[in-house]
């Protein structure tokens, strides 16, 4: 990357990490104070807790599209405004439904399509797919980073200070989107960042895909619906007084990552993606069925939490992965935008349903339930083909408006380690699906309709 690259990822990969630091800070803590608020009951603080993901969902394409009119860096702002009122008003609030309309208000903020899109503008096609990368191992990281800050702040500030400081992680990330993202001159309509209404269609009646939303859908309800029994069952089963546990968490998250580390490897270098898919499914349904005796120790909690996790972190950098391998030439975006919006649903109905669960239930009335949802998902895995290990190339073509498209399709098809091609006419591109065991960027050049390769 070059000097603007460089600093254009880092500053939007960090507008990405605040806003998500700040949804997810609340949800190791809010089970525990939110019955301090007024009208408090568990279903109504599962709620709160998933509120953002419907909000969120609804608004992704939107955004995505009034960003093309009006401006990628102006809807932004509107986000980020959105995002800081609907935490200052859960910070005022005294009453659960205040908390839920602010969570509902900080989601319509939905600002995830618009980062990308602007990502797309500001990085060189060659560079695109380290820049998707870096922002998507921002999101991992303010996940782990929340779990240990939630509390601490929590201990220091309470429940409202948690919410101000929410707001105050916008207003930071407004002005580094301001004072350090380069405005671009143009927007780029770029497949590989973008939806497209288009493709939509083609997105939706995939089914290996569709395996794939359902799969993020399922881990983010279980994991949302889990976050309101594993507090509590830290803190009244086991003793572990609230401002500590953010060292169990820490413990907790930097030996899952490490040990999860090994298994991609496997996955993406061995081509045993299934495999490791399906053991980790495995594993985390294991884990959640384990949460039925970590109360008779915090050792053994530990040990539970720490599959858990590994589990989960594997899933959760293995899954993007495979949307861009299965999507089809020219419609990753269009996959990439189904596939948040499944992950914002399953938060949303996660939150909801654990909620009305744990009030009906208690902790074994959400546990099972998430078994099932995950054995569930084990079934979807285990009957799905393995997985194809293409990654996506974009060519820039010389003009073809004098070629026969169809003809240069066909030479493309034809090369060795394609798989799949979508040539534009209108932008001079090609969108390339290729095996990279088989394919070589330098033999390109012998077709005079190709100006450069970049992937």
């Amino acid at each position: 990357m070059n000097a603007l690259e460089k600093r254009s990822v880092a500053a939007l990969a960090s507008v990405y990490a605040m806003r998500m630091l700040g949804l997810f800070m609340v949800m190791p803590v809010f089970v525990l104070l939110g019955d301090e608020l007024e009208s408090a009951t568990p279903a109504l603080i599962g709620l709160a807790i998933g509120a953002y993901g419907l909000s969120q969902a609804l608004l992704q394409v939107p955004f995505g599209l009034l960003s093309d009119r009006v401006g990628r860096k102006r809807m932004i702002y509107i986000g980020l405004v959105l995002f800081a009122a609907g935490s200052l008003l859960a910070a005022v609030s005294d009453s659960i439904y205040g908390v839920i309309a602010g969570r509902v208000l900080q989601g319509s903020g939905a600002i995830a399509s618009v980062l990308m899109a602007l990502l797309s503008d500001l990085t060189r096609e060659e560079q695109r797919t380290k820049a998707m990368a870096t922002v998507g191992m921002s999101i991992g990281v303010s996940f782990s980073v929340s779990l240990v800050l939630g509390p601490l702040l929590a201990a220091s500030f309470g429940l409202s200070g948690l919410f101000l400081v929410t707001a105050v992680l916008a207003l930071v990330a407004l002005l580094i989107v301001n004072r350090v993202v380069p405005t671009p001159h143009q927007h780029q309509a770029n497949a590989d960042t973008r939806p497209v209404k288009a493709m939509l269609s083609q997105v939706l009646s995939d089914r290996r895909l569709l395996r794939l939303d359902f799969g993020i859908f399922a881990l983010h309800l279980v994991l949302t619906a889990l976050f309101l029994v594993v507090p509590l069952v830290l803190k009244d089963q086991l003793g572990l007084a609230t401002q500590s546990h953010w060292w169990f968490y820490l413990t907790v998250m930097v030996t899952s990552f490490f040990a999860m580390v090994p298994f991609i490897i496997i996955g993406e270098k061995k081509r045993k993606m299934k495999q490791v898919l399906s053991g980790a499914i495995l594993l985390l349904t294991v884990a959640t069925a384990g949460l039925e005796v970590v109360a008779t120790g915090l050792g053994v909690a530990w040990g539970v939490l720490f599959l858990f996790f590994m589990a989960f972190n594997l899933l959760e950098a293995s899954l993007p992965s495979l949307i861009s391998k299965e999507a089809p030439a020219a419609s990753k975006g269009t996959a990439m935008g189904v596939y948040s919006t499944s992950q914002f649903l399953g938060a949303f109905v996660g939150g909801a349903i654990g909620g009305l669960l744990l009030q009906q239930g208690g902790v074994s009335g959400v546990v099972w339930p998430m078994v099932a949802v995950l054995l569930c998902w084990l079934a979807l895995a285990l009957t799905m083909p393995s997985p194809s290990y293409t990654s996506s190339f974009v060519v820039k073509l010389r003009d073809i408006s004098g070629r026969d498209a169809d003809a240069v399709d066909a030479a493309l098809r034809g090369h060795p380690g394609v798989r799949d091609v979508v040539v534009l006419e209108g932008t001079d591109t090609a969108y390339l699906k290729v095996d990279r065991e088989q394919f070589e960027e330098e033999s390109l050049a012998v077709y005079d309709f190709v100006r450069q390769g970049s992937s």
